[in-house]
């Protein structure tokens, strides 16, 4: 078996982990630099990760369609502003397969343990093990499995005995209809909001069950007209342009508000959250049980346009009292009351702190992954980790997320895995992993920086805070993130040389 750690100009054999966004964007770019040795491991039995694992009523996208887009495949027949989710699917698959991804893809195939071997005979290697048992030997290791994707459960008393119809929001059952039915949801996030307005017309009564209100800002959303669509196609420049403009917005307006360097913005955009809800909800009880004691954006900013009108529907109830239990068929309620349900919704997120765990992980020195995280995953720059040499992470812990084109962000982290490999194989290096004090001082510097964000400084509990009490994001402003994925620093990498060895036949 050839390794790229034999020779020079040897292939590095690649692993990526997943086939979603970032795993595509991985791929495409990596050939297009001159990898062609990428084998991606996915665990399902088609791409697009989050938007093929997730077929709920109402699911949109809340960045717009033009700037959540691959710069290497623009898309001018977008049909809405901010597109839907299954034309979201299409374009992920339709992308994976015009530019050969599908054909490197290893479906129906999850992988359950990854461990160096720092004591190889032809170098340090990864051992890959899948979920059949398979076990394969690679020399990089890339994580593209996303954040947000594994289902979390609420502890409520009863919840398994429940004898409806009942399933987490990502879980939803191929040929659910709720016409006619009695639906609950819990939760009032972004998934609870898209649910909530885009059924409430069909059901015959939706309970919504709200611990935390939440700051809704209306959705622009807007149909692309047939002759926008005739000119984005005509006019190639014109989706690119686009790009760029969503971009330069974002950049100028959203960032500085959560960052804490614009309270011009932030106070622009809370008057927005507020004005939509006094607008959109005239009964003045139903507004003050939806008015959050918190600073806008402290929480990822929801944008809805059809929530609040959903609330105020005759067969639409609002049940601010907390959840004691499910008994059988109802929802019990703290005040006694039963809500009797047919159907059952958890809408009640997603476990932020898990990554790639809980895949086994193992680094130098028998380093597990789980452990040295904790429930406070860091990363250096939101890509590399010390003690897991050539183990590199697409959308890792403190990368920036929330309102902004997580393909932009994920491209960007794959250049700078590109630049890296780049330096190795020009500097005689076959493993590389960020120095304990590079990682240390990065991670300080945005824990320092986050003290002046909105997530800090709003008031609020979000899921963008684990154990460490401080947000698992990249605080600063996110163009000095896309600038630095273009700067490799090899001073802050410790770094093993390569052996002269010929390169194996």
């Amino acid at each position: 078996m050839t390794h790229w750690t034999q020779a020079v100009d040897a292939q590095p054999r690649i692993a990526v982990i997943g086939a979603g966004m970032s795993g595509i964007a991985a791929v495409v770019k990596l050939k297009k630099a001159g990898y062609s040795d990428v084998t991606v491991f996915e665990k399902a039995a088609q791409v697009g990760g989050t938007w093929r694992e997730n077929r709920y009523p109402g699911l949109s996208c809340d960045v717009p369609s033009h700037w959540y887009s691959f710069s290497f495949n623009p898309n001018p027949d977008w049909t809405h502003r901010y597109s839907y989710g299954p034309e979201i699917q299409q374009y992920m698959q339709s992308t994976a397969d015009k530019f050969g991804v599908t054909n490197v893809v290893r479906f129906n195939t999850g992988v359950s343990a990854l461990a160096y071997d720092e004591a190889a005979a032809d170098g340090p290697v990864w051992h890959l093990t899948t979920e059949q048992g398979d076990e394969e030997i690679f020399d990089i290791v890339i994580s593209a499995t996303g954040i947000l994707r594994l289902p979390m459960q609420p502890d409520i008393e009863g919840l398994d005995g429940f004898t409806g119809t009942r399933f987490h929001s990502a879980e939803w059952p191929e040929g659910e209809t709720l016409e006619g039915k009695r639906v609950g949801i819990i939760g009032t996030g972004s998934t609870s909001c898209q649910i909530v307005g885009a059924v409430t017309d069909l059901v015959q009564s939706m309970h919504v069950f709200q611990r935390t209100p939440h700051w809704v800002a209306p959705l622009p959303q807007k149909k692309y007209a047939g002759w926008q669509r005739f000119l984005m196609r005509a006019l190639p420049f014109l989706p690119r342009l686009t790009y760029w403009l969503h971009y330069l917005t974002f950049r100028h307006t959203f960032a500085p508000a959560t960052t804490g360097a614009s309270p011009y913005w932030l106070k622009k955009f809370g008057q927005a959250c507020r004005d939509h809800l006094d607008a959109a909800i005239s009964d003045p009880d139903l507004r003050a049980k939806l008015t959050p004691d918190f600073t806008p954006m402290c929480k990822r900013l929801i944008f809805a346009s059809d929530y609040y009108p959903a609330l105020e529907k005759d067969n639409c109830h609002l049940v601010t009292q907390a959840i004691e239990r499910v008994d059988a068929n109802a929802v019990v309620t703290a005040d006694g009351a039963r809500h009797e349900l047919d159907v059952l919704i958890l809408a009640t997120g997603f476990d932020a702190s898990a990554f790639i765990l809980p895949t086994t992980v193992t680094g130098e020195g028998g380093k597990d992954l789980g452990e040295f995280w904790g429930r406070a995953p860091r990363a250096h720059r939101g890509v590399t980790l010390p003690g897991f040499p050539n183990f590199w992470m697409l959308e890792g812990p403190t990368s920036p997320i929330g309102n902004l084109s997580l393909i932009m962000v994920s491209e960007h982290q794959v250049d700078y895995i590109i630049s890296m490999l780049d330096k190795m194989r020009g500097a005689n290096v076959q493993a590389l992993a960020p120095k304990q004090e590079a990682y240390e001082s990065y991670n300080d510097g945005l824990a320092k920086a986050a003290e002046k964000t909105v997530w800090v400084t709003g008031g609020c509990d979000s899921w963008y805070i684990d154990a460490s009490g401080l947000p698992n994001l990249y605080s600063h402003a996110p163009q000095q993130y896309l600038y630095d994925m273009h700067r490799l620093d090899l001073d802050e990498y410790d770094t093993l040389p390569r052996h002269n060895r010929l390169a194996a036949e």
